[in-house]
This record gives C-alpha cells, sequence and structure tokens, in this order.
C-alpha cells in the first residue's frame, strides 16, 4: 500500500437470528456479507436436533438453528441499510427471525425496584463502569426509598404506589414511561409486585426478572425461607423472562453458592444476594449483547 493510500474506515456489527435448520445457511450468510466487504470476527452457531422427535417411519426432522455474527464491515448509515435490504429476503427464504444492530451499541433499559437495593446498586455500578452495554433511562419503584441512588447516578426516580386498587393505574403510568421513553428492556430488580397478564404480554421478550431461587424450585414468596426448611446444601438465583406465569418464563442465566445446616434463612438470604446480582448483570448483559435467543419456554444463549 503506497503512503497516500488510507485503510477505509470501519465499524462492528452484530447478526444473531433462528430459524429451521436447512443446509447452505451459513454459506449464503458468509456470501451476502463478503458482498459488502464484511469480515467476520467472531462466530457463534449451534444446530439444536436433539430435543426433536422424529415420528416413525419419517425422516429425522431437521432441527433449528441459531447464530449470533459479531463482523466489521465499511462504516455508515448507508452501509447498514444495505446489509438489511440484502439480508431480508435471505432471511424471508429460510423463515429467519433476525436481528441487525451496530456493535456495542446501548439498549434503553428501565429497571424496577422495590425496597431491596442490592441489584439496583450492581445493575448501576456496572452501568456506570461500562460493563454493561446499556443506558438506564429511569429507575421505576413502588417506594420512595431509592430515589437518592438513582439521582446520584444522574438518573430519573419515578415513584408508582402501588395497592390493590391503583394497580391497573400503576401499571398504566409504567407503559407510559416505556413509550415515552423508548424502552427496549424492563428489568425487575427485586420488584416485589406480580405483573398481570395484559402486562405480562405487552412486555414479552423485553422484560427480565431476578427470582431469588433456583428456579424451578422453590418459586413464589419467601423462596429462602422454603429453601431452609427442606435443607438444601446449595442456593441460587435465577433470571428469566417475564411471563403470565409466574416464574416460570425463559431462564437465561442462573448462579448457585453452597451452603450448609449452619444457615439460617437470613443466612441463605445474605448467602443469595451475590448470585442474585451476578446472575441479573448476566441476563441483562447477554440480552443486550444480542446473544439471547428464545425457543419456546427456554432459551438458547451464544456466548
Amino acid at each position: 500500500m503506497s503512503e497516500a493510500a488510507t485503510w477505509p474506515e470501519t465499524a462492528q456489527y452484530v447478526l444473531t437470528l433462528d430459524c429451521p435448520d436447512s443446509p447452505g445457511i451459513v454459506n449464503q450468510l458468509s456470501g451476502a456479507l463478503f458482498n459488502h466487504g464484511a469480515d467476520i470476527i467472531d462466530n457463534r452457531q449451534f444446530s439444536d436436533r436433539q430435543h426433536l422427535r422424529p415420528v416413525p417411519g419419517t425422516p429425522e426432522p431437521d432441527g433449528h438453528f441459531f447464530m449470533r455474527l459479531h463482523f466489521s464491515a465499511p462504516a455508515g448509515e448507508s452501509t447498514l441499510a444495505a446489509l438489511r435490504a440484502d439480508l431480508a429476503p435471505l432471511a424471508a427464504r429460510h423463515g429467519m427471525r433476525w436481528e441487525l444492530r451496530p456493535h456495542g451499541a446501548r439498549r434503553r433499559v428501565l429497571i424496577m425496584v422495590s425496597k431491596f437495593e442490592h441489584c439496583l446498586n450492581d445493575l448501576l455500578f456496572r452501568t456506570r463502569t461500562g460493563e454493561l452495554p446499556v443506558e438506564v433511562v429511569a429507575v421505576v419503584s413502588n417506594h420512595p426509598d431509592h430515589q437518592r441512588l438513582a439521582e446520584w447516578h444522574g438518573i430519573p426516580f419515578h415513584h408508582v404506589p402501588v395497592t390493590a386498587a391503583t394497580k391497573p393505574d400503576a401499571e398504566a403510568r409504567l407503559l407510559e414511561l416505556v413509550d415515552e421513553l423508548d424502552v427496549e428492556l424492563v428489568v425487575l430488580a427485586r420488584y416485589m409486585q406480580v405483573l398481570s397478564d395484559g402486562l405480562t404480554r405487552r412486555l414479552e421478550g423485553r422484560a427480565i426478572n431476578i427470582h431469588h431461587s433456583f428456579l424451578p424450585s422453590f418459586k413464589g414468596a419467601k423462596p429462602y425461607h422454603q429453601a431452609y426448611a427442606r435443607g438444601v446444601k446449595t442456593v441460587g438465583a435465577t433470571a428469566h423472562y417475564v411471563n403470565s406465569e409466574l416464574d416460570e418464563g425463559p431462564i437465561i442465566s442462573q448462579q448457585v453458592i453452597e451452603v450448609d445446616h449452619t444457615f439460617g434463612p437470613e443466612d441463605l438470604v445474605a448467602a443469595g444476594r451475590d448470585t442474585e446480582c451476578k446472575a441479573l448483570s448476566n441476563a441483562v448483559r447477554w440480552h443486550c449483547e444480542g446473544r439471547v435467543i428464545v425457543q419456546g419456554n427456554r432459551t438458547i444463549v451464544l456466548r
């Protein structure tokens, strides 16, 4: 290369997709990206055949294909638009669900919390240090306790009290904030209110909850007390997508820690705090990096 020549400016992108498996998908995707001068940086893919049960006397089913592709290409909105235009017919041909975003793009996140602050504090710290690719646009709580913490981080705080009589109005206010602030992800960081079926349907696939138990064990209220009563030897936490079934949404991340017979209920609660923070921050990061694909009542996490 001559001294006068320069390398073209590039940007990085992430393509996440899933579709019924068939031969040639990777080759076709690679070819489409190559036509735009793309260079693949990292690829995570998974072809799921194991859980499918073929009908006796019929060919084995092809399974399902999942992929997260991190690549560089010439920078500019025109490149992103051209990539989307060229990928659209390929996606339609294969029945793909897909998303293409600039790598590192920060998702707009709203955090909900009640009185326990450890998960909120952890998420705000990880956001402040750049560990999470998010922009926290608001903190919403049914208690006023954590207003100073949110505002110290420069984040608007909204106190939305909830009673049996005011719950419909409170949920309507939450949806107003989601729309007004262009929220992409709602995070329930120990928000101790059960969301209505209508609200969970509106937030399907874009609301993550932390449950202070290693689901599917010990659902509902006071799981650490349930665990103590059963003499557990480990306690943990589960981050999952919210759906209309209490604590039944697709699991994204779990953390566990060993305990023993000397741990009382309050000791289990204290031991579980770290697992809650880590499971929730992992789930938020993986979702925002385009690593999580929901398949039925489970997730594929391409790490």
